[in-house]
């Protein structure tokens, strides 16, 4: 390369330090790791952090549980943390807590430089109080209805069902989590936030390309309705930082929680004097920022986040790349199907890189849900790595040590076959750095195929039963070892334990993306060890069987652990009643009219009949459904859904479907389109 390095930091979100890691979490940091390796492979200094979130109620509340201090609790889960992420190859450069001097030390700065100019103030509010656990409940620990949406069982600071954002005293119908006792309200003072005093900072920020589509869309729908002071503040009794000049206050754990990115590279920055806080944090600095989140905290790094920075005199990230929740079999993680999976359960069964590979292979740059199908999972490890990758190494690996004493040939047969090859490298350089990686893979896996041809096509074992005809045999082998070559480099952010495997047997380092222009010829390789073996079915039945063990023998429920607004996988919704269950008023409706939403990549516009006046309804089916095909069907709706404003209009209910999502969605429709079936309005029962 002969462009300058980049100086890039990259964080991933901080997984909370009170549950272990799961599958749902291990999406993003190794998607992560991915394009941190990469980078790395490139050339450029990158430098990747993270920590533990190791502040909150939730925290104090299961230590007391344990008969533990939150210090022990949170030591302990962050040992098994590391340990988890070390085995799954995640290459982080520093991995810290939240609860550290350096954050102390931040957070304090940061919220003393904005309180200075003017964008703290104080208020006193009602807050929730338990009357029988004697304390203010934070707002997770509070659920009732949305205001905005009507949707049940929501927690007390934002919806999962429309997103929408709000305090608990906007809740409808609130119960507390911990007793179930009618919350009542109690003054007390408390600190906020002027998010609003950075509005026009944060609309040009979101739409210079700093998050994605998808998600500037989404924050667009925020700006319209109006950027709500932010409550950072919290009563005592809490586990975290105390407010500076305060009477019991602590710092709300959504304040001092992306700080601790700040934080863990200041600690880094103690053992590696080469590194300069100011070059990555300072206003002026002209490093990259880049933090890879879940889809269901952009609101705090898109709007909390740039706006406490911009305020503090401290740059804004370069960009937040968000994605998806995990499925796993088409269905969000479930503690009785056994695929509410953990870190270490996966690992006690099966290898890391298959995961790695099986992620890669699924995931692009937009925000897209993932879903890991077990079959699919056994097929595809299979069939990629093993019949194909692996396959071109052992094919040819045998006849260069026992033939030619493990030397390569002086020239290729093909050389424009493996020009071909290197030359894939700049396309693939691109899916990599915009994190389609699944693009890549499958054009790796195509050169790999093509690999295969060319050995099939030779045929070194039938000319190797000519002693004239051996010279084309260690060619041919040679050519075939370095098209492997090749895909490993492209594989190595992937597969770095087998890159390491693959470099031992070829007697050379994976070490540079430009690496492989030229061809190892006339090197001497090592004798060949099976680099991967297949995975079998047993061994994905037996995963399943010991989640579903490992889960009900430690009495959890799937999202138990999740803190507030946790990032990682989608938890389960909490179990309803057969009487929440009958409030839903589901109707037959006929689709008078469907078109598509401008700026809007998933939305349809329906106008229902339900036998009186007609509604407007956005539903997110645009991938599976032309417009024109459903005029005149029948589906179902809930019609006491209340109504939602969205940046399109006011939706009026909701019309159900059933799928994975993307094309697979399938309406619920009691007939074929034109059929009689029942009338609209009717109530389905």
């Amino acid at each position: 390369m002969t462009d300058k390095p980049r100086k890039i930091l990259v964080t991933s979100a901080l997984p909370y330090a009170n549950g272990p890691v799961h599958l749902g979490h291990l999406v993003e940091y190794i998607q992560t790791d991915i394009w941190v390796r990469f980078q790395r492979l490139r050339g450029n200094r990158c430098i990747y952090v993270c920590a533990d979130d190791a502040h909150g109620t939730p925290i104090m509340l299961k230590a007391q549980q344990e008969g533990i201090t939150p210090e022990q609790l949170i030591e302990r889960v962050g040992a098994e943390h590391r340990r988890d992420f070390d085995d799954f190859l995640v290459s982080f450069d520093n991995y810290y807590t939240t609860h550290s001097e350096e954050n102390r030390e931040c957070a304090e700065l940061i919220y003393t430089r904005l309180d200075r100019a003017g964008h703290i103030f104080t208020r006193t509010i009602h807050q929730a109080f338990d009357p029988e656990k004697r304390m203010f409940l934070p707002d997770r620990f509070i659920k009732g209805e949305c205001p905005r949406c009507g949707a049940a069982d929501q927690y007390g600071d934002s919806c999962e069902v429309c997103g929408a954002t709000y305090t608990p005293a906007d809740l409808r119908n609130p119960v507390s989590a911990l007793s179930g006792a009618v919350p009542v309200e109690k003054e007390s003072l408390h600190y906020f936030f002027r998010l609003g005093d950075f509005t026009e900072m944060l609309k040009a920020w979101t739409r210079s390309g700093h998050v994605q589509q998808a998600m500037a869309h989404k924050l667009e729908e925020w700006f319209e309705e109006g950027l709500a002071d932010w409550d950072i503040s919290r009563d005592a009794p809490y586990f975290g930082f105390g407010i500076p000049g305060s009477d019991g206050k602590f710092f709300y754990v959504w304040l001092d929680a992306p700080i601790g990115y700040m934080a863990s590279f200041a600690n880094l920055c103690k053992r590696r004097p080469e590194l300069d806080f100011e070059d990555f944090w300072g206003v002026n600095s002209t490093a990259e920022l880049y933090h890879f989140i879940g889809k269901d905290i952009i609101y705090f790094h898109s709007l909390f986040w740039p706006a406490m920075l911009h305020g503090a005199g401290f740059r804004t990230p370069s960009a937040v790349y968000a994605h998806g929740f995990l499925t796993v079999n088409g269905q969000k993680m479930s503690k009785s199907r056994g695929t509410f999976i953990r870190a270490r359960t996966y690992l006690e069964h099966l290898d890391p890189e298959y995961l790695r590979y099986y992620f890669a292979a699924k995931l692009g740059p937009g925000v897209e849900d993932l879903d890991l199908n077990l079959d699919d999972f056994v097929q595809r490890v299979n069939s990629d790595l093993v019949g194909k990758l692996v396959n071109i190494a052992s094919r040819c690996a045998g006849f260069i040590t026992r033939r030619f004493d493990g030397v390569l040939a002086d020239d290729l047969p093909e050389p424009g076959l493996y020009r071909e090859f290197a030359d894939a490298g700049s396309s693939l350089a691109k899916d990599f750095e915009n994190r389609d990686f699944a693009r890549a893979v499958r054009e790796i896996m195509a050169l790999a195929d093509r690999a295969n041809q060319y050995i099939n096509d030779m045929q070194p074992w039938v000319l190797a039963k000519d002693p004239g005809r051996s010279g084309e045999v260690q060619a041919i082998c040679t050519q075939g070892l370095n098209l492997f070559r090749v895909l490993m480099t492209w594989l190595k952010p992937v597969l770095p334990r087998l890159a390491e495997r693959a470099e031992a047997f070829l007697g050379v380092d994976l070490a540079h993306w430009d690496d492989v222009e030229r061809p190892l010829l006339g090197h001497r390789v090592n004798a060949f060890r099976p680099l991967m073996t297949r995975v079998d079915t047993a061994a994905t039945n037996a995963l399943v069987a010991a989640s579903r063990e490992t889960l009900a023998g430690s009495g959890e429920r799937a999202g138990a652990e999740a803190r507030e607004a946790a990032p990682g996988g989608e938890p389960l919704q909490p179990e309803i009643g057969i009487d929440d269950f009958a409030r839903v008023d589901l109707r037959v409706a006929r689709i008078i009219r469907a078109e598509l939403v401008q700026g809007a990549d998933k939305l349809l516009r329906l106008e229902l009949d339900l036998g009186g006046p007609v509604r407007q309804v956005f539903a997110g089916i645009r991938k599976a459904y032309r417009p024109e095909d459903l005029e005149g069907r029948l589906t179902v709706v809930v019609a006491n859904l209340a109504p939602r404003k969205m940046r399109f209009g006011v939706s009026e209910g909701m019309v159900l479907a059933a799928g994975p999502g993307g094309e697979d969605i399938w309406l619920l429709q009691p007939d074929r389109k034109g059929g009689s079936g029942p009338a609209p309005g009717s109530r389905i029962r």
